[in-house]
């Protein structure tokens, strides 16, 4: 029986072993050293005409298909199409400057559904509304029966609330999380086989840059999160943006999961890239694509003085988010590795650095494989453009 156990030196020497591969962050729970990688495709597009939809199918046969993702499966797209539709930089369609393209939309949606994808939804939180995603759409020109005519079974869903469903489905972050324990957000997040965060190439006045990880920031209800929320419970319609999670000046409905410090910091640039980084990791993106044809540059709206816009002419996709933005930071002329006070995070901690540290993927692009156009013949610098 004695050889049987342990003693406590051997127990000792065992947990050291254990923990040699984890590094412990200032909250005091462990993080893997070693995020895991995964590969990433590059693509040339000057415009969102005909060259379009065959670069993004080339882009999804390097990183291995669609058919194995999606065949069958329920798929959730979140998109990037943010601020209101009144927010234009000079006379520019919305989708030139800030928001992801329809085109880029539409062509995913048809490769999904000749992949095989059972159901498709499209879901983003409008800033402070609760009118039907359509609804907010065709405010900005555009005709929501486009994506139903590329996809066999399309459906779209305002994640700014309860909406269609019954109650609100909760996200624990594994670990405990770096600014909540978890999130309580749209039934439309649980409801899925396959999540598919649909970002532009931009930088981001708060976080750096806003990419497909920080485009998920985008997913907590402001009913639960928002400058209008209930105090004890959600309220039961949107009301303000959701600048508590940007600045803290309030706490979120106690309905949902705590804060993981309620002393924390209220400074943007600390709260936002780490509600970002818990977001993944509680709410893991299978696919993240990136339309970096035409942009702005010097922030992430038109609301930011000096935003510009300019044309990369790239697309960029991977089924790790942290590892394509790593990619897609690289392509804007930065270095993935910076943190906070290098550029592009002079006034914020880095979200790759934190979702890295979460175990979420990695940001080193020596570990990551860049699949079609290399990053040195495609790059397109943002501060000197």
């Amino acid at each position: 029986m004695s050889d049987m156990l342990c003693t406590r030196r051997q127990a000792i020497r065992a947990m050291g072993g254990i923990a040699a591969g984890f590094g412990l962050s200032s909250g005091g729970f462990l993080f893997s050293r070693q995020a895991p990688s995964a590969p990433v495709a590059v693509g040339v597009s000057r415009t969102y005409g005909p060259e379009l939809l065959p670069t993004l199918g080339t882009m999804f046969d390097q990183l291995g298909g669609l058919e194995k993702l999606v065949r069958g499966k329920t798929v959730a797209i979140k998109l990037n199409l943010t601020g209101s539709t009144s927010d234009h930089l000079g006379n520019l369609p919305l989708e030139l400057t800030h928001w992801v393209h329809p085109q880029v939309i539409g062509s995913t949606l048809h490769l999904l559904d000749r992949a095989g994808a059972r159901r498709i939804r499209l879901l983003e939180s409008p800033w402070s509304t609760a009118e039907p995603l359509e609804e907010f759409m065709r405010q900005a020109h555009w005709d929501p029966r486009d994506f139903q005519r590329a996809a066999t079974r399309v459906e779209f869903e305002n994640t700014n609330y309860l909406g269609n469903g019954k109650k609100y489905s909760r996200f624990m972050v594994p670990g405990g999380g770096l600014m909540f324990q978890g999130y309580d957000l749209n039934h439309s997040y649980q409801d899925c086989d396959v999540f598919i965060s649909l970002a532009k190439l931009k930088e981001h006045a708060t976080a750096g840059v806003t990419l497909t990880t920080k485009n998920c920031f985008g997913i907590t209800p402001c009913t639960i999160y928002g400058e209008g929320a209930g105090k004890d419970e959600p309220s039961l319609l949107p009301r303000g943006g959701r600048g508590l999670v940007h600045d803290g000046h309030r706490l979120a409905s106690s309905s949902a999961p705590p804060l993981v410090n309620p002393h924390c910091s209220k400074y943007p640039g600390f709260r936002v890239p780490r509600v970002s980084a818990d977001l993944v990791s509680a709410r893991p993106v299978h696919l993240a694509i990136i339309d970096g044809i035409q942009t702005i540059k010097g922030g992430e709206g038109p609301w930011v003085p000096g935003c510009k816009q300019v044309h990369p002419g790239l697309l960029i996709a991977g089924r790790n988010c942290v590892s394509t933005d790593a990619v897609a930071t690289a392509l804007m002329g930065f270095d993935p590795m910076a943190d906070h006070g290098t550029a592009p995070f002079e006034r914020c901690d880095s979200t790759l650095r934190l979702a890295e540290r979460l175990g979420v993927g990695t940001r080193d692009l020596k570990r990551i494989e860049v699949l079609g156009a290399p990053i040195s013949k495609v790059r397109f610098q943002f501060r000197s453009a």
